[in-house]
């Protein structure tokens, strides 16, 4: 990893930003993600559908000679910031980063990354989403070339084509999700926009793609690393959508963001959106530095990214809400779906306490 990570962002990136805001604002609108969350279908496939194979952002982890397009977590997490800005309800994140970074470790997997590069198939990563990079995580049981057992907290398993699915016997295994004994189904979740499932396999085929261990790690730590972008977008969106709001309502005669106590509040959680931003593509860029490298330079930018992410994604959420007033407590106001990702958000990859007492071990500054 460089000594001086480029935080900037390219050329390159900001075109990438714009075109995936474009397409965001004419097929991702408030009114449309609120309606499918009052659906059966919360995911939007139609717009994964335009984003992973249209714009060809599925693959952009993975290598050209792998089927994707040579990207790097840089690139991601650009995509990223844009989603979390719509909080976009597509698989983005779980399939392309996660379930992609489990593959790009697995010697087997080849055929299964081809296809989630190429947009032909979801993957998701059978470990429940609060888990940590590093963490335990459960496993299904192997016994005569099947798999058994139960996996809970599943993000986008409703959307999947193919299960990644940890077992015991220390491998990972590719399940197709409409396979005989593959069951499951919704379950409840703060977050409609990422909803969560159960999977049960009850002699369920898989095809063993790679070793568990390493695989899962590398996942989380992507997964990990570029949700603080995701974050970033959410909270940016937060306050720019607060500020706009306050010049426009008025009281006294006068614009409420002209009070001097929002000002202070509005300044304040500015300064740590900016900060939020820096961790955010400190991660990435460590990400992008080397993906494969179990390095603590990367294993430190993502644990300070997620550190600090989640509570200023709460707060920028927060205070959204608050300061909107009436109108922020309304169902047909999107300021819920933010709040609601937001909190979801700051358990998932591991709590912001996990992620402090992992930056402790790595630097040496244990508590007593």
């Amino acid at each position: 990893m460089s000594a001086q990570p480029d935080l900037l962002y390219s050329e390159e990136e900001e075109a990438l930003r714009a075109a995936v805001r474009d397409l965001l604002t004419d097929h991702c609108d408030a009114a449309r993600v609120i309606s499918r969350t009052e659906s059966d279908a919360p995911h939007d496939l139609s717009l994964w559908k335009a984003l992973a194979d249209g714009m060809g952002l599925a693959g952009l982890l993975v290598p050209e000679d792998r089927g994707g397009q040579g990207a790097t977590h840089r690139e991601a997490a650009v995509v990223l910031e844009e989603l979390g800005r719509a909080v976009a309800p597509v698989p983005y994140l779980t399939s392309a980063v996660v379930a992609t970074e489990a593959l790009l470790a697995c010697a087997d997997g080849g055929e299964v990354l081809a296809s989630l590069a190429s947009a032909r198939r979801i993957g998701a990563l059978a470990v429940p989403l609060h888990t940590a990079p590093g963490a335990f995580f459960p496993a299904a049981r192997a016994a005569d070339g099947v798999l058994h057992g139960e996996l809970t907290g599943i993000a986008d398993a409703d959307a999947a084509d193919v299960l990644l699915v940890p077992a015991d016997d220390g491998g990972l295994y590719a399940v197709e999700a409409d396979a005989v004994g593959v069951t499951g189904g919704g379950q409840t979740s703060l977050d409609l926009t990422r909803p969560l499932a159960r999977v049960v396999l009850d002699g369920a085929p898989g095809r063993r793609v790679g070793d568990a261990g390493p695989a899962v790690r590398r996942a989380l730590r992507a997964g990990a690393g570029l949700l603080a972008s995701e974050q970033l977008g959410l909270a940016e969106w937060s306050l720019a959508e607060t500020v706009r709001y306050l010049k426009d309502r008025r009281q006294f005669n006068r614009p409420v963001g002209g009070f001097q106590a929002l000002k202070h509040r509005l300044a304040q959680l500015w300064l740590e959106v900016v900060n939020l931003r820096a961790a955010a593509r400190n991660a990435a860029d460590a990400l992008a530095a080397d993906p494969a490298a179990a390095g603590d330079d990367a294993d430190a930018a993502v644990a300070v990214a997620q550190a600090y992410a989640g509570q200023v994604a709460v707060r920028a959420a927060e205070e959204a809400l608050q300061l909107h007033g009436g109108i922020g407590m309304t169902w047909e106001h999107p300021v819920h779906l933010y709040l609601k990702r937001a909190k979801a958000d700051s358990i998932a990859y591991g709590t912001a306490g996990a992620h402090r007492e992992a930056l402790a071990g790595l630097v040496d500054l244990q508590a007593p």
